[in-house]
């Protein structure tokens, strides 16, 4: 027996998320089937809202409820530091700890040479921009201790030894093979205050 054509497109949507396979998307599922129809009407309007709601900072690119971001929006931020990270999500890990009070700039992803990404497929040339627009004197290179995240920080910094800046990178107090994501705040908070600059 096959499950409803309903059912069975849902497991299959829920299937295209991260780290879901068939089995959790197929409970994931079941369950929405237990819930009351006023907890389908919330979820499915918080979903249809997610894109209408949300927009990049224009400045540090991050996914923001307006824009520029509060962050870049704030006038008590230090503008001569700015934080290099893959995404909102490990920015939003780094301001939590509260031990950085600079500006930000999200890459947008990591170089990837299985899935093909490469250095032009980030956000490096916006990058640039804002380096020479504005009077910054350290980036601090904050990304995953992977091979990713390695051969990403040897690309920028190899970028970067063209302009008068300070180049630095989080303290490894962080394990290699972590994301930043899941890193609690007291590891994420003494690996920046410990950065190494990058020679």
């Amino acid at each position: 027996m096959r499950f409803p054509r309903a059912i069975a497109n849902l497991i299959e949507s829920f299937c295209e998320l991260p780290s879901v396979g068939p089995k959790t998307a197929e409970r994931y599922v079941f369950h929405l089937l237990k819930s009351s129809p006023e907890k389908l009407e919330n979820l499915a309007k918080a979903l249809s809202e997610l894109k209408a709601n949300v927009t990049i900072c224009s400045s540090c690119l991050a996914i923001s409820e307006t824009s520029p971001c509060s962050i870049c929006m704030s006038t008590e931020r230090k503008n001569g530091t700015l934080c290099i990270v893959e995404n909102t999500q490990d920015m939003l890990s780094l301001e939590a700890t509260r031990q950085y009070q600079g500006q930000y700039f999200i890459l947008g992803g990591l170089i990837n040479t299985i899935e093909n990404v490469k250095p032009e497929n980030l956000n490096i040339e916006k990058l640039i921009r804002r380096i020479k627009e504005n009077g910054l004197t350290e980036i601090i290179l904050a990304l995953n201790f992977t091979l990713e995240g390695e051969t990403t920080s040897l690309y920028l910094s190899k970028v970067l030894e063209t302009y008068n800046l300070k180049v630095t990178r989080l303290a490894k107090g962080l394990p290699a093979g972590s994301d930043l994501e899941y890193a609690d705040e007291t590891t994420l908070a003494t690996a920046l205050k410990y950065r190494n600059e990058i020679k």
